[in-house]
């Protein structure tokens, strides 16, 4: 049994776990009865389970929005929540919420708590992307554009809650009762000490996120054992610069490497933007989306097209591979027991590096296919060609044929021409509920042809997201 201490609504919460896979959307509403926070979907899709977490990263607070549903509670120690319970005052509510009531944009209101916590977290952080602060937050009745409008009637004159300084002050004091207590065995702190949980439980779960490890829970209803939460270990959630490359911590979650990346790598962030709603990528680590080895997973095929290398370690013992080599078959990578992904080392910029995610939404869906180019001209020569998919095969692979064809000719139509039948030699993708294998094949030789054409310049730009009549 473990203790942790977190601030719920602005109070102080030490707890002990009785099970380390307890969610805290379950925890909310069976044992504190704080029923705002709605059960939808239960894997982090809809948005009305939808929470605010505020951490301190170097003395900072850092806001997020986050799924309750598969948030377990010990990736909480340290942490301030705020469910919509605790959003406004005794004696008046946010003005987030009085321009949700003024602008009708709430029906059923299932998914109002939600949507208004989602809302209010974007105001703090000073984002007002609305369509993508919103994607995570499903509304079946309302539509949209009075959300919207209330969002962005609330940016006039809105204050920042007085609990917000309030929470941060009692997160200091908690910090500091953490740095006291490092010997968790299922919280480590550091590398070293998940180098000896990890060799002390060599077949053990590592969970950085719980993005998909959640799923285990609450729809395998797995009951999991020797579970490591390695998202609170600062050097693994770091990214760093050096000579021309980038190191980025296989703790750093999606939507940091997504804002970090944006000028260096804007097709990248780009492709980040699309994976899953903002509460995944507020969670989700990008050591986490390579370890599972899923063939879908959207950001193996553009590190592989990068040339990104990962750094492993067992017991101390690092060992560095190109990320293409960790995937062996589907649900086999290169990794032996009680060794973990520490680190993804990938290229400071590239300029030819294009990525394209096909799927049925352009919001929270998997990819169909997902293509990654990287192809160096020079003097109308292709030099070098990387060149990777997702979806067309059990792992994340390299299209070795077609850049084997692509080396060494001109930079011309008709080499891209001849280089798309090179792709039956390179895969044979299965049919299933996203896509054909004949579509599937047919897209990869088109994501080639529309890479030519943005490369070559013929066209500005070949992505249409919206048509104005």
């Amino acid at each position: 049994m473990q203790k942790i201490a977190f601030i719920l609504n602005g109070e102080e919460v030490s707890l002990e776990v009785l099970s380390s896979t307890t969610t805290l959307l379950d925890w909310l509403r069976e044992e504190k009865k704080l029923t705002g926070t709605k059960e939808g979907c239960n894997e982090g899709d809809c948005g009305a389970c939808t929470v605010l977490v505020t951490d301190l990263k170097k003395g900072q607070a850092e806001h997020k929005a986050l799924n309750a549903c598969i948030l377990f509670l010990p990736q909480l120690d340290g942490k301030s929540v705020r469910t919509i319970e605790g959003l406004a005052s005794k004696t008046s509510d946010l003005r987030i919420q009085e321009e949700m009531i003024s602008n009708h944009s709430s029906q059923c209101g299932f998914c109002t708590p939600g949507i208004v916590v989602s809302l209010l977290t974007a105001q703090l952080n000073k984002d007002k992307n609305y369509d993508d602060i919103l994607a995570g937050n499903l509304c079946r009745c309302t539509g949209y554009t009075p959300i919207i409008d209330a969002a962005i009637a609330a940016e006039k004159n809105a204050e920042m809650p007085g609990w917000v300084k309030v929470d941060n002050n009692k997160l200091k004091k908690i910090a500091i009762n953490k740095k006291s207590k490092q010997s968790k065995l299922f919280l480590p702190q550091t590398i070293k000490d998940l180098e000896k949980w990890c060799n002390k439980n060599p077949d053990g779960i590592l969970v950085g996120g719980a993005t998909d490890v959640g799923l285990w829970v609450t729809k395998k209803l797995m009951d999991l054992k020797q579970i490591c939460f390695i998202g609170q270990i600062s050097e693994m959630s770091q990214i760093k610069t050096a000579n021309q490359s980038l190191n980025i911590g296989a703790c750093t979650t999606i939507e940091t490497l997504r804002n970090s990346i944006k000028i260096s790598h804007p097709e990248f962030s780009e492709l980040l933007r699309r994976y899953g709603s903002t509460q995944v990528r507020n969670a989700a680590t990008i050591g986490g989306n390579i370890a599972n080895g899923s063939p879908i997973g959207d950001s193996s095929p553009a590190l592989i097209a990068l040339g990104a290398t990962i750094s492993l370690n067992l017991n101390g013992k690092h060992r560095t591979i190109p990320i293409e080599e960790f995937f062996i078959k589907y649900g086999l990578q290169n990794k032996q027991k009680g060794e973990f992904i520490e680190s993804i080392n990938m290229p400071r910029k590239e300029e030819n590096f294009r990525c394209y995610k096909i799927s049925k939404r352009f919001d929270q869906d998997i990819s169909a296919i997902c293509g990654c180019f990287n192809i160096t001209i020079k003097k109308e020569t292709i030099i070098n060609a990387r060149i990777a998919f997702g979806g067309m095969a059990e792992i994340p692979k390299r299209a070795i044929a077609v850049e084997d064809f692509l080396i060494g000719s001109s930079w011309s139509e008709e080499t891209i021409s001849k280089a798309c039948l090179e792709f039956e030699n390179d895969f044979n993708p299965i049919s299933d509920m996203r896509a054909s294998s004949k579509y599937r094949n047919l897209v990869a030789k088109n994501l080639l042809k529309k890479y030519f054409i943005e490369l070559s310049k013929t066209e500005k730009n070949t992505n249409v997201l919206r048509v104005e009549i």
